[in-house]
């Protein structure tokens, strides 16, 4: 048999053997030393090694064994318990940015659309060249009063920002060094033609063909009048 030191076990399995030690100490006539043994066993107060059965000490290993696995598993539940918390808030704060950038793409696309309609109700309200009776001249109110009807009224103040730099609203104006002509001072001016063959002398088809450049060179007439304003040309 081997030796375990198990400290509760030890003193009962003591206690068991020494008592029974005594009964036969009595018997045979060795009453004095049987009983010096126990006092020895009862002064060392639990933790003389006794002789423990092979069948009792697996039983006390496994017990053992169990403990350390079920501090074990609760130290591993505990620690995927932690793991499991952090991937839950790392999961939220995910959720989160997502769902604010969502919201402000949708907010931005819901922008983008009231402005397009906003222009194309501006447009749609807009005259065009042909609207206008051609006449022999035109004073600079008038061909203010035509551009007004033709562009749209938030774009106006831009467009006539430009038109006051390149012309001063004359839409006979010529470049004598580059050629430039007309109320925008088309270089050269013969391209108006694509708004009307009538661009030298209708400045309606002038301002059709300048409102069609600033919108598609630049977006619009203060897209083109943001540029001007940086370089001094559009």
């Amino acid at each position: 048999m081997s030796r375990i030191s198990v400290r509760g076990f030890a003193v009962a399995s003591a206690t068991a053997v020494t008592t029974v030690g005594a009964v036969v100490g009595v018997a045979s006539g060795s009453t004095q030393e049987t009983s010096n043994d126990f006092e020895a066993t009862a002064a060392d107060g639990g933790t003389l090694l006794a002789d423990i059965p092979a069948g009792q000490q697996v039983e006390v290993q496994t017990a053992s064994l169990t403990q350390q696995a079920d501090a074990q598993a609760a130290a591993a539940d505990v620690v995927a318990q932690k793991s499991a918390e952090e991937e839950a808030r790392k999961q939220a704060a995910a959720d989160a940015v997502a769902k604010k950038e969502a919201a402000e793409k949708a907010e931005a696309e819901k922008k983008a659309k009231e402005r397009e309609a906003k222009l194309a109700a501006s447009r749609s309200a807009t005259r065009d060249a042909g609207d206008f009776a051609q006449q022999s001249s035109y004073s600079v109110a008038e061909v203010q009063a035509m551009a007004r009807q033709m562009v749209p009224a938030d774009q106006f103040q831009c467009f006539s920002n430009i038109v006051d730099h390149e012309s001063s609203w004359n839409y006979k104006a010529t470049n004598p060094s580059s050629g430039a002509y007309g109320l925008m001072q088309a270089l050269p001016g013969s391209k108006m033609v694509s708004a009307g063959a009538d661009w030298q002398t209708n400045p309606a088809t002038q301002i059709k063909w300048g409102l069609n450049y600033m919108d598609s060179r630049y977006g619009s007439p203060c897209g083109a009048w943001n540029f001007w304003q940086a370089n001094n040309w559009y």
